[in-house]
C-alpha cells in the first residue's frame, strides 16, 4: 500500500533538491535515511524530514512496519518564486528570484515472494 508525504514551499531551488532526491530513489527507507544523514547538501535535511514523515504516516495511519518500506517514488518539483528587486546604478532595478520547491515522497511495502 502506497503512503505519501509532501514537504511544500522549501526555500531551495528544485535543481539542488533533485541532486539529493536522485541519490535515494528506490532505496529501502533505512538505507535512504543513512545516506541522507551523511550528505553535505543542505537539501538532504529537508528530504530526510519528508522521508521520515512518509514513514510515520505509514506506521500510524496504515500500520505498516518501517523496516519493510522502500521509497517507491520521490520527486522535487518547482514551487512559487519570490520575486524581489535590488537597486542598481542610474536608478535601475534588478530582479532577484528566490526559488522554492515541493518534495513528494511515496513509500511502499516490499513485495515478499
Amino acid at each position: 500500500m502506497e503512503v505519501k508525504a509532501t514537504a511544500k514551499y522549501i526555500r531551495m531551488s528544485s535543481r539542488k533538491v533533485r541532486l539529493v532526491v536522485d541519490a535515494v530513489r528506490g532505496k529501502p527507507v533505512n538505507e535512504a535515511l543513512a545516506i541522507l544523514q551523511f550528505m553535505p547538501q543542505a537539501a538532504a535535511r529537508e528530504v530526510a524530514k519528508a522521508v521520515k514523515s512518509a514513514v510515520a504516516n505509514a506506521e500510524n495511519n496504515n500500520q505498516l512496519a518501517a523496516e519493510d518500506l522502500y521509497i517507491a517514488r520521490i520527486t522535487a518539483d518547482e514551487g512559487p518564486r519570490l520575486k524581489r528587486f535590488r537597486p542598481r546604478s542610474r536608478g535601475q532595478a534588478n530582479a532577484i528570484n528566490k526559488p522554492s520547491s515541493h518534495i513528494t515522497v511515496v513509500v511502499d511495502e516490499k513485495e515478499v515472494g
